[in-house]
C-alpha cells in the first residue's frame, strides 16, 4: 500500500520575528492510501494548523511534507487541489450566502476544467444524499446538515483522492452528526478516499479512523491505533485523561 501523506519534523509558526508563536512542534506521521487518520486534542493543540500547513494556508513552516508522492514547497498548484480538498468546520461560513448550490458546485467544476457541468452537479448532489430539488436553493434555505452535505459535494467536485476534514460535524446538531459521519464513511468506500480528520471528540475519531495522533501544546505526544484507543491501551498520561473524559462516548460509538 502506498503512502498518501508523509509528514516529517513539521514545525509551524505564526506571527513575526518579534512575536513568534511555535504552533506545531516537530510533528511526524504518515497516512496510507485509503486509510483514515485522526488528529485529536484540545482546542489550540495544533490539530487544524497541520491541515493549514498541508493546504498552504500556514505560510511559515519547516520540515518535510509529501502528498501523493509529491514533496510540498512554498506554494500549491492546481494539481495539488485536484488531489487534496478540505471540508471546514462551519458549513454556515464556508458557503457564499449569495450563491445557489448550483453556482457553488458549477464554479468549482469550471475552475478545475470540467466540461460536463450539468451532469456532474446532479451526480455530486446524488453522492451526498441531496436530490435535484436542492440544486437552486441558497444556503439560508438549507439546514446545517444540508449545508455540510453541499460543502462535502464541493470538496468532491475535482475528484480528489485525499480529504482533510476539520471538525466536520462539531457545528451540527447531535442528531445530524451521525448522518454526516456515516455519509463520509460511505463516500470513502465508494471513492477510495484517504481522510485526515481533526477532532476534539475521541468518539468521532473512534468511529471514523484507523489510527490517531494525540496532540498537546503543538506536539504529537502519542500515535495509537483505534483498537488500542478503544481498549484504553495508551503510553501517555494525557491520552489516558482524554480517554477517561470521553470513555462512555467512545464505547457507545464503538458499539454502533
Amino acid at each position: 500500500m502506498s503512502t498518501a501523506i508523509d509528514i516529517k519534523g513539521l514545525n509551524v509558526y505564526f506571527g513575526d520575528s518579534h512575536n513568534l508563536f511555535h504552533a506545531v512542534k516537530s510533528a511526524t506521521f504518515a497516512v496510507e492510501s485509503g486509510a483514515s487518520f485522526g488528529l485529536v486534542g484540545e482546542s489550540g493543540s495544533g490539530k487544524s494548523t497541520i491541515l493549514k500547513a498541508i493546504t498552504g494556508l500556514a505560510p511559515y513552516w519547516e520540515g518535510e511534507m509529501t502528498v501523493a508522492g509529491q514533496p510540498l514547497g512554498a506554494k500549491r498548484d492546481r494539481a495539488f487541489y485536484k488531489t487534496v480538498q478540505m471540508v471546514f468546520q462551519d458549513p454556515y461560513a464556508s458557503l457564499h450566502p449569495r450563491q445557489s448550490v448550483d453556482q457553488v458546485l458549477s464554479e468549482t467544476l469550471r475552475l478545475h476544467g470540467f466540461k460536463d457541468i450539468n451532469d456532474r452537479v446532479d451526480q455530486l448532489l446524488k453522492d451526498v444524499g441531496l436530490g435535484p430539488a436542492f440544486r437552486f436553493r441558497y444556503p439560508h434555505q438549507l439546514s446545517g446538515g444540508q449545508r455540510q452535505r453541499v460543502a462535502i459535494a464541493r470538496a468532491l467536485a475535482p475528484n480528489p483522492k485525499i480529504l482533510l476534514l476539520d471538525e466536520p460535524t462539531s457545528a451540527l446538531d447531535v442528531s445530524v452528526q451521525a448522518e454526516i459521519l456515516n455519509l463520509l464513511k460511505d463516500l470513502q468506500a465508494e471513492h477510495d478516499l484517504t481522510y485526515v480528520m481533526v477532532s476534539h471528540d475521541l468518539a468521532v475519531v473512534a468511529h471514523m479512523c484507523d489510527a490517531a495522533a494525540v496532540m498537546r501544546n503543538g506536539e504529537i505526544v502519542e500515535i495509537l491505533s483505534i483498537e488500542d484507543m478503544r481498549a484504553g491501551k495508551t503510553a501517555h498520561d494525557y491520552t489516558m485523561q482524554l480517554l477517561n473524559a470521553s470513555a462512555n462516548r467512545v464505547a457507545t460509538v464503538a458499539a454502533d
